[in-house]
């Protein structure tokens, strides 16, 4: 068996009360000075864990008794948690949430060598229904088809009746394709999953399938449709490699939210904010951190959620989006609004920097994906010496290292607000302003 320094072994069972919460919904603890981490385990916990594996940093145990409950624990109002790995914190308070979140943030900009020590303000949420996209993975077995989210830590589908994350439309348009797939198994095999989006209001509701199918056999399935009448958008991603794209079968694939007074158009293929509660609060900050007037440079634009909200003091906004997808929401959600000043580019973020001259008195607005923007587009953004830099990041670590990666450059945070955009996850949405010292 594997053994630390210390002489534990996988298979081992030890007691241990969690001193805090880190990232990705893990409690740590300590056993003979031993680093144990433990998922699902809350900040005052005592439990009995197994150690699952070691290296030569660490332990990582899975609880098996509960022993003496931490502050703020409670019982999950959803029924498919602890084994649906979709949720982290069903089984702690909301207020709590919102605490341990924080710490969270704090401890994770602090590792990466960015610490703030000043107020982060978090909004929060209401825990159910705030999703208006999610995405449901499909697995055809011996004993019956299954549609949910996967187990903690595994690629195992955990069957989801009803998941409290999303309205009760989307749960009902979920459970009416699962139940029409498992009537057509042949189909069922060649279905990856379930990709559903929803406008905020929920007027409109699209689905598209993931399949391993040829576009042309994939047209079949838009008599999937039938089983949904919420859906007023179905269509199919088919193909291989390079010719793999969404297919439209029925009805539009786009969905809207109104934010700040204007309607937003998304493709179901197109990035957009999913917590149909926080989208004005979110937008709203980033207007109010990012001074009026001069030019604004928003990267990774998605279908222009800042970039027409700033448009109301800028003298001009540049978006760019590499999905063409989402340019072309971008684009008409722009002519809609009548912002002939907003522009939107289709490309990579640091190809625009390094191709483009920066403007007098630049804003730089960036919401990168959860992997971060990276140390070239840091780079390359610092290098055009902007006023102020909004920095829309949904993962601390990353962040944290961006962060890191800015202060080498010369600009610092002077002020740091937090969204719970994902209530019941680990997840947290932050938006920094950073400066030039």
């Amino acid at each position: 068996m594997a053994r630390d320094g210390r002489g534990l072994r996988a298979g081992d069972a030890v007691e241990v009360v969690v001193e805090k919460g880190v990232y990705r919904g893990l409690g740590l603890a300590r056993h003979e000075g031993q680093v144990v981490f433990v998922p699902r385990a809350l900040p005052g916990d005592r439990v009995r864990a197994r150690v699952q594996s070691l290296t030569s940093g660490y332990a990582r145990a899975e609880v098996e008794e509960l022993l003496a409950p931490g502050p703020g624990r409670r019982t999950s109002p959803c029924p498919f948690f602890p084994p649906c790995g979709g949720c982290a914190y069903q089984h702690l308070d909301y207020a709590g949430q919102l605490t341990l979140k924080e710490q969270v943030l704090r401890e994770s900009l602090a590792r990466a060598g960015a610490p703030w020590e000043g107020d982060i303000p978090i909004t929060g949420s209401p825990e159910q229904g705030w999703r208006t996209r999610a995405s449901f993975h499909l697995a055809s077995r011996p004993d019956g088809l299954r549609l949910g989210l996967y187990a903690e830590g595994s690629h195992r589908v955990v069957d989801l009746p009803r998941c409290l994350q999303v309205s009760e439309a989307m749960n009902g348009t979920q459970r009416a394709l699962a139940a029409a797939l498992a009537k057509r198994p042949d189909w069922a095999r060649k279905v990856r999953g379930v990709e559903l989006a929803e406008s905020a209001d929920g007027s409109r509701q699209v689905a598209a399938l993931e399949t391993e199918m040829d576009p042309a056999a994939a047209v079949a399935l838009a008599l999937l449709a039938d089983a949904a009448p919420a859906l007023t958008g179905f269509g199919v991603v088919a193909g291989q490699d390079r010719r793999r794209r969404f297919h439209l079968l029925r009805g539009e694939p786009y969905v809207e939210a109104e934010v700040r007074g204007r309607p937003l158009r998304s493709h179901i293929g197109s990035f957009f904010q999913g917590n149909r509660f926080l989208l004005e609060s979110l937008a709203t900050a980033v207007v109010d951190l990012t001074p009026r007037g001069g030019t604004v440079l928003d990267l990774y634009a998605g279908v222009g959620l800042f970039a027409l909200a700033l448009a109301e003091g800028a003298d001009s906004v540049a978006g760019v989006e590499l999905n063409p997808t989402a340019v072309e929401d971008a684009r008409h959600n722009a002519e809609r609004a009548g912002l002939g000043r907003v522009r939107f580019h289709q490309g990579e973020a640091r190809q625009a920097l390094l191709s483009s001259r920066p403007a007098p008195d630049e804003r730089v607005i960036l919401d990168p994906p959860r992997t971060g923007a990276g140390a070239d587009v840091v780079q390359a953004i610092a290098a055009r010496r902007p006023s102020v830099v909004v920095y829309v990041a949904c993962d601390p670590p990353t962040l944290g290292r961006d962060l890191k990666t800015f202060a080498a450059a010369g600009y610092v945070p002077d002020a740091v607000r937090a969204f719970d955009l994902f209530p019941d996850t680990f997840h947290l949405e932050t938006v920094v302003r950073l400066l030039s010292r």
